[in-house]
């Protein structure tokens, strides 16, 4: 019984996000939970315009465009902040664990952008085929959920087979209900593409040597070996 408890305990340290494995999605959600607790309990008005202007929908994109594709990503959508700490531990913390910051970082941000910027276009186009009304260009469109789907769509490609179906599957599920539930546009093409980029980086991110984490080698991380990167996988 001990023995398995201790398995246990290494088994939640090995998947929980820590400082020295994942400083990117720990001082990302750090970020959030202080613009989410900012949302919460600061003056509405200014947070009101804040997020107005944070917003990448279509009219802040033409005035503003790098300003609102950053800022839009330092906000949760919604008032709670807890779910998005599962949402990166499950995506974010373990593509970083593999294949460092700077790529993990690198996948968020093309999802978030290029997510982003396809599905305003959509909502441009359908607004100028008089399709939606023109307040659609003004819809606030802030949150994380694009960067998280490409590093759920990046990190199904370190999988082996089984594993990869079961996380494009999880994925596939969740887009599907929320299309059913929901009738937003932007997410409704915004959250398919941004898993799709995930995906279109497996090539780039398997020829990325991955970093393993040596057990007992006082908190120091070496790199994996070109065959750990493209064969043998080191455990998430």
């Amino acid at each position: 019984m001990a023995d398995l408890r201790s398995r246990l305990r290494a088994g939640l340290r090995g998947v929980l996000p820590t400082p020295r494995r994942n400083p990117f999605a720990l001082g990302y959600l750090a970020l959030l939970l202080g613009t989410t607790l900012f949302a919460r309990f600061g003056d509405q008005a200014v947070v009101d315009r804040l997020q107005g202007y944070s917003s990448s929908d279509a009219h802040n994109l033409l005035d503003h465009p790098i300003g609102s594709l950053l800022l839009s990503g330092t906000w949760v959508a919604g008032p709670v902040w807890m779910p998005y700490f599962w949402a990166f531990a499950v995506t974010v913390a373990p593509l970083e664990r593999r294949v460092g910051g700077r790529r993990a970082a690198a996948v968020f941000a093309a999802g978030h952008v290029l997510a982003t910027l396809l599905s305003q276009a959509v909502v441009l186009a359908a607004v100028a085929a008089g399709r939606l009304d023109a307040a659609a260009l003004d819809g606030l469109d802030i949150g994380v959920s694009y960067g998280v789907l490409a590093s759920l769509g990046a990190l199904a490609g370190l999988f082996a087979p089984p594993g990869r179906l079961c996380a494009l599957g999880g994925a596939a599920a969740l887009i599907g209900r929320q299309l059913l539930d929901d009738t937003d546009l932007v997410t409704g093409i915004g959250h398919p593409v941004a898993l799709l980029v995930g995906i279109a980086l497996w090539p780039w991110l398997r020829r990325a040597t991955p970093y393993v984490v040596t057990p007992g080698a006082r908190g120091t991380a070496r790199r994996g070996t070109a065959r750990a990167a493209t064969g043998s996988r080191a455990p998430i």
